[in-house]
């Protein structure tokens, strides 16, 4: 890995076609404990179509020890070639040739996790983005694909089933060891290779496509595991009947496999026929598992199955172009799980989370298009901006287009760049074409970085109700100056009654604004001022300015059919609060008495739809509530938030308790929309009377615990517990950890309860915790759970007051630098509010990451860290 030193920059507009194209790759990897043996036959072709008539050939190959090297069978001059320990330059190549290189490779000691790797006693592979240049010598690149033959050799006894892509041709034994050959017929770009061997179990099923071809479907764990691969499963049938029956697309393969894997530094990977997924997002049971747990498996599952066209089939040309695969299958595994499950209730969440992660990477020092125009590592861009903007995107181009419309421009792009590595600008012509329209100004989403700001006013004179739309996009990190982008806000205007009035001679109540413009006015013909509902299903990822009274949000609350304007007037109206409080703690009984109403008429509603409910009852976060101000105020917003809550717990603790009682699921678990719905109300429910100190709640919540027969309230009920430092707590962790010891991502739970403790003695937890036997600085999962809740959802124990919490995390990323370059730099984005904070905070943190960056650390973290230190400046 690179140390000490400055990765060059990429930049977009230097891309060139590869000089040599690799048609066929044959592969022999030999797995040995200590030192592996990977032999490579590359069938090279110069690509003259490209213009590459002469120059040098170019494989990237990083950590190789190299044995041999040969072209057409004739051993290679050393005066032929040059290698560096990253890249080999073979000179006076023909125009097509046969390469066969052997090198050795030292898995057992690779902690980065990229390449090949080994895991729990197991052999796995991690390529995307550059992890196949570890592995062997190839143009590691996107647009090179090429079909792949690969065979696995290792010791029977102790790496019994042997995995690659495709479909196995031959297998054989020789003494104690065994092989097996997988021929995968459709070409890829390498970083979809992928290689598992191990001591597994398999869950197996069949699905039958509906062109009538049997599909094997097998999903592998270790043996422990088994019972926990069922939700899989099913997950993955779903998916695949979604997408025949939602774009027409079958699976292509005989076999599809899904391997889990504890140590994995991503949710999972699409592999062509041989998913890896993070244990986190493919085991679930209900005793070890919670509703969000199993809700994530079923969308992971799904997105990595739907990449099987969005991503596999259809590759991206460069890594610039990453959400070309990843927006639209975000956009797909979104609304698959929005059929599954609710559609308003899915839409809310992906929205919360958008507007409280992405756009504040938006607006901060590691700010870039979903379209970069340069990066220098690019695992360091696998980011909210790439995946839930660009499918933000997407789906603006599914709302302008229409969904038939829609439908058949994903049928042109499959069909026209079915094997080929291809551009966003091909998927969005793709659209134009399909819909006869000019998408030129919408392009500019892809390479303008920024959240829009959409600044809504209005005016009625007695017959005419006029709207006024602006957009201004602030600046990004090089990119000072913004230009107008196509922005469709989603329009309905309640009447008196709170029915959507006519807009229009054809009756028609909701239409679409297409704001093209820097402003722009439209006019109505109504006989009453309207309460405006704006950007109804979050038409735009932009942030809203409208002067909406604390009436015109409680009338949005109670009557508007929009089920994200419903949610965003609560929202608007708890942050408002919250405002006010900050000034004035003293009066959190009168603002919970004011907010009092509009919660009651929604516990009124609650039993139509609880999920729902449960969502417009929750009270901002302490993160999204500071960036609502313009200045970090973490003490205040803690101080705030928390009189607010709890006055709200007081002022209707008969019904909280009423709602404990009245949601109570019956019979056996089933992660169904309904039961995770009520579980999640009796939860919130419990939140707000632990918050009041109500005197029953921590013996209930203690009994709950020892009682619950699934993770979900179990682990709900720790963490009440936990946060509030209510009575019992410590003995509940105490047998938590006992009970739970053996379950490693039910640990990593308990870590993050403990993590998530407000407080800055909670860095005195911390820095305890990091000593625990269960903590591992090799296990991405398990740092996450500790250290990325510390300082991502924990500010007033991260932003401790003498700086502690920033000596300690500072400290931590350096240690995990050394281990794990590619985490250590996501975890540091957890200091890029860094420009926000007050005067003395922000020079405590800088000083931190100074010192951090003045030590020897990786490309990958010093990018990061330059970049969150030049925006404070």
């Amino acid at each position: 890995m690179m140390r000490d030193g400055q990765a060059a920059t990429i930049r977009l507009q230097d891309y060139r076609a590869p000089a040599f194209l690799v048609e066929d790759v044959a592969l022999d990897v030999d797995l040995r404990d200590q030192g592996s043996q990977v032999s490579a036959t590359l069938a090279l072709r110069r690509n003259t179509a490209a213009g590459a008539q002469d120059g040098d050939c170019v494989l990237n190959g990083v950590g190789l020890t190299l044995v041999s090297i040969a072209v057409d069978g004739e051993a290679l001059s050393a005066s032929r070639y040059d290698y560096d320990g990253e890249v080999l330059v073979i000179r006076d190549l023909p125009s097509a040739c046969r390469l066969d290189t052997v090198v050795t490779i030292e898995p057992q000691d690779n902690t980065a996790l990229e390449g090949l790797y080994v895991s729990k006693g197991m052999f796995c592979t991690q390529c995307e983005a550059e992890g196949f240049r570890r592995i062997t010598f190839f143009p590691d690149r996107p647009d090179v694909l090429s079909r792949f033959v690969t065979t696995l050799r290792a010791d029977k006894a102790r790496y019994p089933v042997l995995l690659s892509n495709g479909n196995p041709v031959a297998q054989g034994e020789e003494g104690g060891r065994h092989w097996v050959r997988w021929e995968d017929p459709f070409p890829k770009p390498c970083y979809l290779f992928a290689l598992v061997a191990g001591d597994l179990a398999c869950l197996e099923d069949r699905y039958r496509t509906g062109s009538g071809r049997e599909v094997s479907l097998r999903i592998y764990a270790e043996p422990r595991d088994l019972d926990k691969l069922d939700h899989a499963m099913a997950s993955l049938k779903a998916s695949m009947a979604w997408d025949e029956k939602t774009y027409g697309l079958e699976y292509d393969l005989d076999i599809y496999m899904i391997v889990a894997v504890s140590h994995f530094n991503m949710g999972a990977m699409e592999n062509k026929g041989l998913n890896i997924f993070n244990t986190a997002c493919v085991l679930a049971h209900p005793r070890t598992t919670t509703d969000a747990g199993f809700q994530r498996v079923e969308a992971v599952v799904a997105h990595e199955y739907f990449h099987n066209w969005s991503g596999n089939r259809v590759t991206c040309r460069d890594w610039f172009q990453l959400s070309l695969k990843e927006g639209f299958t975000v956009f797909r595994d979104q609304s698959f799980s929005a059929d599954m499950n609710s559609a308003a209730v899915k839409r809310v969440e992906d929205v919360d989370m958008l507007r409280t992660v992405q756009f504040a990477e938006d607006r901060g020092p590691m700010a870039h298009p979903v379209r970069p125009a340069e990066y220098q590592k690019i695992d360091n861009f696998y980011t909210v901006t790439i995946y839930e903007k660009g499918a933000e995107l997407v789906r603006m181009q599914y709302n302008l287009l229409g969904p038939e419309t829609f439908r058949r421009g994903t049928d042109l792009y499959f069909s026209r760049f079915d094997g080929q590595a291809v551009t966003t600008d091909d998927f969005v012509a793709c659209m134009e074409e399909a819909g006869g329209v000019d998408l030129g100004q919408f392009r500019r989403w892809y390479s303008q970085a920024g959240t829009p700001q959409l600044t809504v006013s209005d005016d009625w004179d007695g017959s005419t109700y006029t709207l006024t739309l602006k957009q201004q996009t602030p600046p990004t990190p090089g990119q000072p100056d913004k230009m107008p982008l196509l922005v469709p806000v989603a329009l309905a205007l309640l009447g008196p009654d709170g029915r959507a009035l006519p807009l229009d001679d054809s009756g028609a109540t909701h239409t679409v604004l297409a704001l093209s413009e820097a402003e722009q006015q439209w006019q109505f013909s109504l006989p009453h001022r309207p309460v405006p509902s704006l950007l109804r299903g979050f038409s735009a990822p932009v942030e809203l300015d409208y002067p909406y009274s604390t009436g015109q949000l409680r009338f949005l609350l109670a009557h508007d059919d929009d089920g994200y304007c419903r949610w965003d007037a609560a929202q608007r109206l708890y942050h408002a609060a919250i405002r006010r409080l900050i000034a004035d703690p003293e009066q959190a009984e009168q603002e919970a008495a004011d907010l009092v109403p509009a919660l009651e008429q929604v516990l009124a509603r609650a039993v139509d739809d609880p999920a729902e409910a449960a969502l417009l009852l929750a009270v901002p976060g302490e993160v999204a509530a500071g960036d609502q101000l313009p200045q970090m105020d973490v003490v205040g917003v803690h101080r705030a938030r928390s009189a607010l809550v709890a006055a709200l717990g007081r002022g209707l603790a008969p019904q909280w308790w009423a709602q404990v009682e009245a949601c109570v699921v019956p019979g056996p678990y089933r992660p169904e929309a309904r039961d995770i719905g009520l579980r999640s109300l009796r939860h919130r429910a419990l939140g707000f009377l632990a918050a009041a100190g109500d005197a029953r709640v921590a013996e209930f919540l203690v009994t709950l615990c020892s009682t619950a027969d699934n993770m979900t309230d179990e682990l709900g009920a720790l963490r009440l517990l936990c946060h509030f430092r209510l009575p019992g707590a410590e003995a509940v962790l105490s047998g938590f950890a006992e009970r739970w010891q053996e379950e490693d991502l039910v640990m990593d739970q308990w870590f993050a309860a403990q993590a998530s403790v407000p407080g800055a003695d909670t860095v005195d937890r911390v820095e305890a915790l990091l000593a625990h036997p269960a903590f591992d600085f090799r296990v991405p999962n398990r740092v996450r759970a500790l250290l990325g809740t510390f300082a991502g959802a924990n500010p007033t124990a991260f932003h401790a007051s003498a700086g502690q919490g920033y000596q300690l995390y500072t400290r931590c990323l350096g240690q995990l630098d050394q281990v794990n370059p590619q985490v250590a730099a996501r975890m540091a984005n957890a200091c890029a509010r860094l420009p926000r904070l007050p005067a003395e905070p922000a020079g405590q943190l800088s000083r931190a990451l100074q010192g951090l960056l003045a030590r020897s650390v990786s490309a990958n973290l010093r990018e990061v860290l330059e970049r969150i230190l030049a925006a404070s400046r």
